[in-house]
């Protein structure tokens, strides 16, 4: 299968492979994990590959991507890298409560635009924006780059797809984090939430098609045109998740896919509930 049928074509006219390599980290996992798992990921064949501000990895994720440069292994535009700066400047008090200091939406927007001018970005998008959020950086007067994709939390549990519907109707392409669900419990995440992978119906999918439960999961994004971003650090289960290209679901089994959907978050960020800038208070 060729690279161009692993992607999809972004407004601006580059193309983003469909699956990623998520780098996020348990804070108790050392960086030097993530840059040897990334190495590994690249060999394999992963050519996106996704770093944030807030994981703390960005240089170890640099000198991965580096390293597999200068041994003649990928050539700088062979790899579509995704990193997302913060939106606020936080602090505490003296109890320890976090304060916002919020930077207005369409300000930060303006700030991204500068960086595509000067060639600082190749593609500009956003991240955890739900549909109102979108729309004020749509319709923002003087508007010179409109968004490509936008990054949230979606899984079957959480298919987004209201949210899936208006972005395809803004040519908008959406892009799943925890397109596996969350495989640990993490200072993020509940320790009693569902752990995805264990559902029945996934199981049972897998079992049909002799595959993993977790190849089902990213098949139905990538067969929904989401590109779905895969965190492990086994070798073995980055082989696995890289064939999702090799397989299709027939469209009863994605219906059960969509059935599944429950509206759960594992990453509901509730320290950030009172934000104003807080994007899950509205329906999607």
């Amino acid at each position: 299968m060729s690279f161009k049928q692993q992607c999809v074509e972004l407004s601006d006219g580059r193309l983003m492979p469909l699956l990623g390599y998520g780098t996020f980290q348990n804070p108790e996992i050392p960086a030097s994990k993530i840059l040897e798992s990334t190495k590994i990921a690249i060999d394999i064949g992963f050519r996106h590959i996704d770093s944030a501000y807030v994981y703390k990895n960005e240089k170890e994720v640099g000198e991965a991507i580096r390293s597999k440069i200068t041994g003649g292994v990928v050539k700088r535009e062979d790899i579509f890298l995704t990193t997302k700066p913060s939106e606020e400047i936080y602090t505490k008090d003296e109890n320890g409560k976090i304060l916002f200091e919020t930077v207005d939406l369409c300000a930060i927007w303006e700030a991204m635009e500068k960086c595509k001018d000067a060639g600082l970005a190749k593609s500009i998008g956003v991240s955890n924006f739900n549909r109102r959020q979108l729309e004020m950086i749509l319709n923002k007067p003087g508007l010179k780059h409109r968004p490509v994709c936008n990054q949230v939390e979606c899984h079957p549990y959480l298919n987004q797809s209201k949210l899936m519907d208006f972005c395809k109707s803004q040519d908008i392409v959406l892009v799943a984090y925890a397109a596996l669900g969350s495989q640990r419990p993490t200072n993020w995440v509940d320790k009693n939430a569902p752990f995805l992978l264990n559902d029945p119906v996934l199981g049972g999918m897998a079992k049909k098609h002799n595959r993993s439960p977790a190849q089902i999961a990213l098949r139905y994004q990538v067969q929904r045109g989401v590109v779905a971003l895969a965190q492990t650090y086994e070798q073995k289960e980055m082989k696995e998740n890289i064939q999702v290209f090799e397989f299709q679901l027939p469209s009863e089994d994605m219906e059960v896919l969509d059935g599944l959907n429950r509206n759960f978050r594992y990453f509901p960020v509730n320290i950030a509930a009172e934000h104003p800038n807080y994007p899950y208070s509205d329906d999607y």
